[in-house]
């Protein structure tokens, strides 16, 4: 059986070029970067702007398991089946982070013959967003820390600083350290420490900004520090929304690639779900929505992470009305939530099924909240029985949403073809597209009204530490923005070990910052980390590169 980077490099990938003239995109509105990509010039969006809109398809999920769901994988085929079907079909996907691509995960652009590529610099440097990104970020603390060394004209309060440096990578020694050391020469000793890229402020403004202008604007309005009587102090108050806008002026246009069957791709941004709003960029979202009759999109995790924040706060900023939502489900994740370990998923079991489904129901029930029509998509294995997958089509419909078996692993996008009609059926459907709040409601009773009609939590508490960072944020006048919680993926709770539907429990916000240029308010629940470690055994371990520059063992 072949691997994924070994169907990817036997793939018949075409010059970009000529998936760009399927959409009727000219050579002169692509930068090339190399053959097989490009970014999508500004005089091209200008072009499209007046263009209709075609429909908008998110792909979401239940909560993910160690079994793995497939999301990439189902989104990349879907598109494939659209296209199959004579749908002029678009996908708008995230680039991938490299912390996970050497961590635990492995490659992140599909899987199987489902795939965007090309898939190797897709997950590795691509065309180096992410590095510009981190510059950006780094560029600012660098230039915070030395206004503080030469001589804190501001007043700045080294114990209030919020902006931390970033990096893409996973690598924990870096979560907590103190900066400065070595004498004066070497800065003002303080604490400090990096998240990863796809944490930071940055990455969200990059994906939410509407033009290089917006960009710089919102880059200027990041809340980097507070005085020492307590005045904010914004990124533009150093001067550093210019040069920070400058590392990123090629770094917002979106990237155009293609899946292994020919249809384009939009991969541009990719902040984590988890700890951030986990969706990709407006720009390519919007574009995608021009250029093609279908935009098939993703946001991060499950719908209780990626598409509430996909909701609530990108298709709010952005002015977006999905069509249909798809979420993706396998029988070992739902046997999984119905406390059967990771090394009997493969053995048909009805009563663990029917207890770890209602995983599932809550997730079918939080997009009936917002108003979307709703397709369970299973990513089929062969060890399912005809028992389990009965079982599920039946549930699904007792729950009001229609069902479809997904094969785009193994079959590519024929695979999706049953997916892909039961997907149009549902975008001709009336959607009553609809937030979860409003925007003239306090920033607790937007964290309360999540926690609990997404989450299904009975209360909200609130740390010491979150109520004074609360106070403080009150006190600038952003409470009608939304909020974006940070939360583990794995369970519906703020606990990861807490499988299936639980109930009877607490979230517990531990802190509260404020990304004033993103236009939202992080909340921080449970244990969860902005910059996570690399497993007991990584990724990286298996990917090597041998003379000629073929690259093996990514995934």
């Amino acid at each position: 059986m072949l691997t994924d980077i070994e169907i990817a490099q036997q793939a018949d990938i075409r010059p970009i070029g000529e998936i760009a003239a399927k959409l009727g995109i000219n050579e002169d509105e692509l930068e090339f970067y190399g053959k097989y990509k490009a970014k999508l010039t500004e005089s091209l969006i200008d072009r499209m702007y007046d263009k209709p809109d075609g429909k908008l398809i998110l792909v979401t999920a239940m909560n993910p398991t160690p079994a793995g769901e497939g999301k990439t994988t189902t989104s990349v085929g879907l598109g494939d089946a659209l296209s199959l079907l004579g749908k002029k079909t678009v996908l708008a996907l995230r680039e991938p982070s490299l912390g996970p691509v050497f961590g635990i995960k492995g490659g992140a652009a599909g899987g199987g013959y489902a795939q965007v590529i090309p898939m190797e610099d897709i997950n590795l440097h691509f065309t180096g967003d992410m590095h510009a990104i981190t510059a950006a970020n780094n560029l600012c603390c660098a230039m915070l820390d030395n206004h503080i060394q030469q001589g804190n004209s501001l007043g700045i309060d080294v114990r209030r600083i919020l902006i931390k440096r970033c990096l893409d990578m996973n690598d924990r020694e870096l979560r907590s350290i103190v900066a400065g050391l070595g004498g004066k020469m070497n800065g003002v000793p303080r604490e400090d420490g990096f998240i990863i890229t796809v944490a930071s402020e940055v990455m969200a403004i990059l994906c939410l900004a509407n033009d290089i202008d917006d960009l710089k604007q919102r880059l200027g309005n990041i809340l980097i520090a507070y005085t020492t009587d307590g005045k904010p102090v914004y990124a533009s108050d150093i001067k550093a929304q210019g040069a920070m806008a400058a590392l990123l002026k090629d770094a917002v246009k979106p990237n155009l690639v293609q899946t292994l069957e020919g249809t384009p791709a939009l991969m541009h941004g990719g902040p984590f779900a988890n700890i951030a709003h986990g969706c990709n960029s407006v720009r390519a979202t919007k574009l995608a929505l021009k250029l093609g009759d279908y935009c098939v999109t993703e946001a991060g995790f499950g719908s209780d992470l990626g598409a509430e924040k996909f909701f609530d706060i990108k298709c709010r900023k952005a002015g977006l009305k999905p069509s249909a939502a798809v979420i993706v489900a396998t029988v070992r994740s739902l046997k999984y939530n119905g406390g059967v370990p990771k090394t009997e998923l493969t053995k048909e079991n009805l009563d663990a099924l029917k207890k770890g489904i209602v995983n599932l129901g809550a997730h079918i029930e939080n997009m009936h909240k917002f108003g979307i029509p709703t397709v369970v998509a299973i990513n089929r294995f062969l060890t399912d029985s005809d028992a389990e997958l009965e079982y599920i089509e039946k549930f699904c419909t007792e729950m009001g949403a229609d069902f479809a078996m997904s094969e785009v692993f193994a079959k590519g996008g024929e695979g999706g073809m049953a997916l892909a009609k039961k997907v149009i059926a549902a975008a001709e459907k009336p959607s009553d597209f609809r937030t979860i709040y409003p925007d003239k409601m306090g920033i607790k009773e937007k964290i309360e009204t999540v926690a609990k009609n997404i989450y299904g939590a009975d209360s909200v508490v609130y740390t010491t530490k979150a109520e004074k960072a609360l106070a403080d944020i009150e006190k600038l006048g952003v409470s009608d923005y939304p909020v974006c919680i940070a939360k583990t993926q794995y369970s519906l709770s703020d606990n990861p070990s807490l499988f299936g539907r639980p109930e009877n429990f607490v979230i517990t916000v531990r802190d509260v910052r404020l990304s004033n240029g993103a236009g939202f308010v992080v909340v921080y629940t449970g244990d969860i980390m902005t910059m996570p470690g690399l497993p007991k055994t990584p990724a990286a371990e298996k990917i090597d590169v041998d003379s000629n520059g073929r690259i093996t063992g990514l995934f």
